[in-house]
């Protein structure tokens, strides 16, 4: 019976080690990621992919550790909270980066904005309500 015991014990020390380094690693390659990725869209993303898995990684270490159900809700909400957190501001990054022109053209292989941008460019100059008038000065507004 002690022979079980201490064999689960070294089981989940060794998960919990296992998970401890990988999400050390993959949070080191998004950190990593965001110094040398050469602009605004690898790096948004270097931030993002592997810092969840990471962060993800990192809770079940914990958890495994603990060794108590009680703090397996917590960690999960604080995953689920940066799991829908991360694309949403990933997504408000890059679409300040666009408008800004934060953007390296030459690196992208296809811009799927670049139509869409100047179709809205030529309805915003074309409509004349007060709902258009404002939202052509919102895009005529030079962000620092």
């Amino acid at each position: 019976m002690i022979l079980d015991a201490s064999l689960g014990d070294a089981i989940i020390d060794g998960l919990t080690a296992v998970f401890l380094v990988v999400g050390a690693l993959m949070s080191l390659a998004a950190a990593i990621g965001l110094l040398r990725f050469p602009d605004l869209m690898s790096r948004m993303h270097a931030a993002t992919k592997p810092q969840v898995l990471g962060l993800f990684l990192l809770l079940a270490a914990v958890g495994l550790q603990m060794r108590s159900w009680v703090v397996w809700p917590v960690l999960i909400v604080a995953w689920i909270f940066q799991l829908l957190t991360v694309p949403v501001s990933a997504h408000m990054v890059g679409r300040a980066g666009y408008r800004t022109k934060h953007r390296h053209p030459e690196l992208l292989s296809l811009d799927d904005l670049d139509e869409v941008v100047a179709h809205a460019a030529e309805q915003g100059t074309e409509g004349t309500d007060e709902a258009d008038a404002g939202a052509r000065v919102d895009r005529e507004r030079t962000y620092p």
